[in-house]
């Protein structure tokens, strides 16, 4: 696909106007960077970093039991939370992959709110609405929202110059208003550190951005891109989907088993994953972290005392730690544990690496 082929979200001509760096994500032209991933990266740890993520997909479920029809397909429990609760949860195939994961926005027992990956979204939706019940309407809105998300130990801060409300529990989310503008305003991300994510809609998305960047610049932050958020979540051991989650990857594999209803009569996948439960997976994610000098990417083979037991599923430098760091699938009969010492296969270098058990650094989001 061309870049003219890719799909623009509500703020790529302002991204333009910041200066951002591109590259296709998901079908979508979206910015990896401003002022340099480093940079972006650090300001999100230490201070606080503004992301556009708009290309993410969003989707309603609604009607009569929607809730319970959700919960129905869905892995996680939406039983677990009620209504003004967000809860991250998985979409299976019967086989026991991933289609995608997702956050599900708990609204009422009559009314969902679905925000999955980007390439995803019109498969997510395509499944529930070949099993939705009479009265049940699924609807693809893709376009109708903007995501962003304001991530950093200052993040609240930049949401009460805005006067949006911060005072909420990890995974909560409230409807609020910036100067007549409607916006969703959920306590959760991607980084590993506090923050939130904002939904207002598409063609407001420019006002509240320009907002929050402002807002983030006063607090000693700065606008991020993708590059960072993709070394933030790999230093937190967050999944993403196409490498650590697929629809040959389980969620047990990616050690997301705390995403699923165990107790839950039904879901997508249900057999297959409570058999491979009690049988224990195949092969279990971890973290590598270099000894030696190297970047790590995906797809190298790791080795231990020269027999491939894995392969890595993303891979990076990590600013925080300032050393190559990656996430694999490792074979479960290879008995690991962290301290373990293993090799990557870095194009015929074999590069030291310690087995880590994510996440790399400190999680902070609650």
């Amino acid at each position: 696909m061309s870049t003219a082929e890719h799909q623009h979200g509500p703020l790529h001509d302002l991204h333009v106007e910041l200066g951002a760096t591109f590259a296709p994500f998901g079908g979508w032209e979206m910015p990896v960077s401003y002022a340099g991933v480093v940079a972006e990266h650090t300001a999100v740890r230490e201070t606080v970093g503004v992301f556009d993520v708009s290309h993410l997909g969003k989707a309603s479920v609604v009607g009569p039991g929607a809730a319970d029809f959700v919960n129905a397909c869905l892995t996680n429990d939406l039983g677990r939370i009620g209504p003004g609760k967000a809860q991250y949860t998985l979409c299976a195939t019967d086989s026991g992959g991933v289609i995608d994961d997702l956050i599900a926005y708990f609204v009422t027992d009559d009314e969902v709110f679905l925000v999955p990956n980007a390439a995803n979204t019109a498969a997510v939706v395509a499944e529930l609405a070949a099993q939705a019940p009479d009265g049940v309407t699924v609807t693809d809105l893709h376009r109708d929202y903007g995501v962003l998300a304001v991530q950093g130990p200052r993040s609240a801060d930049v949401l009460g110059a805005l006067g949006l409300p911060t005072d909420m529990d990890y995974m909560a989310f409230a409807d609020a208003d910036f100067e007549g503008v409607p916006v969703r305003v959920c306590r959760t991300g991607y980084t590993g550190e506090r923050g939130f994510e904002l939904l207002p809609r598409w063609d407001d998305t420019a006002a509240v951005f320009r907002a929050l960047v402002a807002a983030a610049e006063q607090a000693g932050g700065q606008v991020a891109g993708l590059g960072a958020r993709d070394t933030l979540r790999t230093e937190a051991g967050y999944p993403l989907h196409g490498h650590e989650l697929s629809t040959e990857i389980s969620p047990l594999e990616a050690r997301c088993g705390w995403a699923i209803g165990w107790k839950k009569p039904r879901f997508w996948g249900r057999d297959v994953l409570l058999a491979q439960k009690e049988a224990g997976p195949a092969r279990t994610m971890w973290g590598l972290r270099a000894l030696d000098r190297g970047v790590l990417r995906q797809g190298l083979s790791v080795l231990r005392d020269g027999v491939v037991v894995g392969e890595t599923t993303s891979g990076t430098f990590s600013p925080t730690l300032k050393v190559g760091i990656a996430l694999a699938l490792l074979d479960s009969s290879a008995g690991l544990a962290a301290g373990d010492e293993l090799t990557v296969d870095v194009r015929g270098r074999a590069l030291r690496c310690e087995v880590v058990a994510p996440p790399f650094v400190p999680v902070r989001t609650r």
